[in-house]
């Protein structure tokens, strides 16, 4: 009789580094998220019976669009440490009671089926079973200030991915004597495997079964595995508004204090109307003014991020990516440089990009002209996009 088979795919952590939001699992490449390519995975493959997930409890709406149609056990709520987070996806199993159990991390959409058949595999005949590849770099071992102690023969060297596999009840009986124990920090379940005792048996991993981290690894992975994004275009943008009375601004979707306000179109957020006419030129939509009318009552008041979230959606619908947002703004108050950073993040946002694609800068006229005499701000924005090559084909 062949050994009954779950898994336990891990959702619940944040990916800061990947620059979200959103959490880097809810993250696109080539139109599909990342966790749902990892939760297909399993959910897809014969030998698999059920494919428990974990998230973060901030996450229930981007989980249930991801997870449309597969069939998943109902999501469980992870912890503060990824430990906590695969301990609640086993207590959730523990009425099924599977032989084997497979812990995967979202963020590794590309393992194959292969390589979770050679997972189950092995744990057939082990405690335990890891993918591992052999290291190719020398490995170097450091003390405190960076100086080299050793140097590690890596021929014993492997880098492990996920899944790992493991005898149901003995991971779980792991985990629940690692918490008793008051130890919180593993990351890795063969650590906590290895801690309690288990042999644990190494695989023979896959070469991209990457694990997504930073935004650079999306980078990659758009490029290999997504529409080859061979059209670059780059537009402009201009806008400005005049003061008028008020005690803030809007700019870039940041709200300063201020002795006057600004008048105009919307919110009179005069950077993210030089933005969105950027985004528009790129592929040659008209400008705001086409899409949002001023003379529409709908849009007097409105939040101009609306209108820079328009323009993003309308490049991703045509198959392509903003690879660049450039924003110079033109004033002689308010001071830009507190704010800097709250506005490449606000747009960045907005854009659905990271923050790192985003720069803003700013300017006087030197006193000269309407902006010199503080009669009002004006902004010059720049976008770079990238499209499939066939865009207009």
């Amino acid at each position: 009789m062949a050994a009954s088979v779950a898994a336990v795919v891990v959702a619940a952590g944040r990916g800061l580094r990947a620059g979200g939001p959103p959490a880097k699992q809810y993250r696109t490449i080539a139109g599909e998220s990342v966790v749902r390519m990892s939760l297909a995975l399993f959910a897809r493959h014969p030998e698999v019976g059920v494919v428990q997930p974990v998230i973060h409890p901030d996450d229930r709406e981007l989980f249930a669009a991801a997870a449309a149609q597969l069939e998943l056990a109902p999501p469980v709520l992870g912890g503060a440490t990824r430990q906590a987070s695969v301990h609640a996806g086993l207590q959730a199993l523990e009425a099924q009671a599977p032989d084997i159990v497979l812990i995967h991390d979202a963020a590794r959409p590309f393992a194959s089926a292969m390589l979770l058949s050679r997972a189950i595999a092995v744990a057939s005949g082990a405690s335990a079973a890891i993918p591992g590849l052999p290291v190719v770099d020398t490995v170097k071992a450091v003390d405190a200030a960076e100086r080299v102690c050793a140097t590690l023969e890596r021929a014993g060297l492997r880098a492990v991915q996920t899944p790992q596999a493991f005898a149901f009840a003995k991971i779980l009986a792991a985990h629940r004597r690692a918490l008793a124990a008051g130890r919180e920090d593993f990351t890795d379940d063969a650590a906590l495997a290895e801690w309690a005792g288990m042999a644990v048996t190494v695989f023979e991993g896959e070469a991209g079964n990457i694990k997504l981290t930073s935004a650079d690894d999306f980078l990659r992975a758009e490029h290999e595995r997504g529409p080859r994004l061979s059209d670059v275009r780059t537009a402009t943008g201009f806008d400005v508004h005049s003061f008028a009375d008020g005690d803030h601004v809007m700019i870039a979707g940041v709200r300063i204090p201020h002795g006057r306000g600004l008048t105009g179109h919307s919110d009179a957020d005069v950077a993210l109307h030089a933005l969105t006419d950027a985004v528009l030129g790129t592929i040659a939509e008209g400008d705001i003014g086409a899409h949002f009318p001023p003379s529409d009552p709908q849009w007097r008041g409105a939040s101009s991020d609306r209108f820079l979230a328009f323009a993003a959606a309308r490049v991703r619908a045509r198959g392509g990516r903003i690879a660049a947002l450039d924003l110079t703004l033109l004033c002689e108050s308010p001071r830009i440089g507190p704010h800097r950073d709250a506005m490449r993040e606000r747009i960045a946002s907005i854009a659905g990009i990271s923050h790192t694609r985003v720069a803003v800068k700013a300017t006087t006229t030197e006193r000269l002209g309407f902006l010199g005499r503080g009669e009002g701000i004006a902004a010059l924005a720049t976008a770079t996009v990238r499209l499939p090559g066939n865009a207009d084909d």
